[in-house]
């Protein structure tokens, strides 16, 4: 239940699909005044059909506005194309052209769930938004924090790491304590037409409107990254050509239109944006223990010092993997991060995101200085 007894009115984010569904029949049968909000983030006339893995596009819209009407519920539907492409797939598309691998979800909450819908639920006099998101906020005023998951394989606070504390205190996940069973489980009980529906998995924008993959969104957006350049092994031999910079993400290994001369497996170690080439070498060649992060956001205000803090967990992809670390905060919003142990998967761009047993303590974006 949200923080605090006062609170009467919530609005629930719903997508459409079961997750979102279920944290509004959670509300309504707890006796709130609930208002469903939709985000249409792209054009309902260039989606795919019902059967797809989207989100926020039509079919998933008509799915949130049935299951609004099954609970008896106000739903409306906010059109944030234009925000979500200024704030998410713009963002998308440079980083790629800037050689790093984004992670647009995490965008998605920072600037248009927990900024933008926030912001129109609470002028709806609603006291709390309600996310279906399988995470946990405890604690309250200065000691609220952010936690896993009851079940750590459904655990989504990765993607949550950059909702500061101000903000957490207006939400609310009501599933942070059950597993994806018991959801569809929830909903089967309340009889919700979505109870089957496949989730939502791969990135709903290119998954709607690119028949070509996200290369399609990247070129249009920024048709600079079309332009060739060189493939080069860390030891400087020029191995080949490739045709743009968007093909490419650090850590891969398929794809690359190169082989070795001695037939091990490449991997791209670095994508250098200002040169135009991409570098590729052997799995040892990508050990990574040290880097940098920016735009940290620290959820924990009592432990934000410049000194080191160690043995922390830290996450470095979506994957749910921790390991050992120092941080040393090395300014209000950058840190440096060292591993215990190498890491082969170390990708400039994506989130690293700093753990004390399953709270999280904050985090910030891998930046391009790497070293072993």
């Amino acid at each position: 239940m949200p923080k605090t007894k006062k609170a009467r009115k919530v609005a629930v984010a719903m997508s459409g699909g079961v997750d979102s569904s279920v944290a509004a029949a959670m509300m309504v049968e707890q006796g709130f005044e609930v208002i469903g909000l939709t985000m249409q983030l792209y054009d309902s006339g260039r989606v795919t059909a019902s059967g797809s893995k989207t989100c926020c596009a039509g079919q998933d819209i008509y799915d949130a506005k049935r299951v609004s009407d099954k609970l008896g519920i106000k739903h409306y539907t906010l059109d944030y194309e234009k925000r979500f492409l200024d704030n998410v797939i713009k963002d998308f598309a440079d980083s790629y052209a800037n050689g790093v691998t984004p992670i647009p979800c995490i965008r998605c909450n920072q600037k248009m769930k927990f900024r933008d819908l926030l912001n129109t639920s609470l002028d709806l006099g609603a006291d709390f938004l309600v996310t279906g998101h399988y995470a946990s906020i405890k604690g309250k005023d200065d000691e609220i924090a952010l936690y896993r998951a009851k079940d750590i394989s459904r655990d989504q606070s990765y993607f949550l790491f950059a909702t500061p504390q101000e903000v957490l205190k207006n939400i609310f996940f009501p599933l942070g304590d059950l597993t994806k069973n018991e959801t569809r489980d929830y909903a089967k009980k309340m009889n919700l037409s979505i109870s089957d529906k496949p989730e939502s998995q791969d990135i709903c924008f290119v998954q709607s409107t690119a028949k070509r993959g996200y290369r399609e969104i990247v070129q249009k957006l920024r048709p600079d990254v079309k332009k060739s350049g060189d493939i080069i092994h860390v030891n400087g031999e020029v191995m080949g050509k490739h045709d743009g910079l968007d093909s490419f993400t650090v850590g891969q290994r398929r794809g690359l239109g190169v082989i070795s001369n001695d037939g091990t497996p490449l991997y791209v170690t670095k994508i250098d944006s200002k040169e135009n080439n991409i570098y590729v070498g052997s799995e040892n060649d990508m050990a990574i223990k040290k880097f940098n992060i920016s735009e940290l956001i620290w959820l924990d205000k009592k432990k934000k010092t410049k000194k080191i803090v160690k043995e922390i967990d830290v996450q470095l992809s979506s994957e749910h993997v921790t390991q050992k670390a120092n941080i040393s905060l090395t300014n209000s919003d950058q840190a440096l991060i060292s591993l215990k142990e190498p890491n082969y998967r170390v990708a400039p761009g994506q989130a690293c995101v700093v753990y004390d047993d399953d709270r999280v303590l904050g985090g910030g974006w891998i930046s391009g200085d790497l070293s072993l």
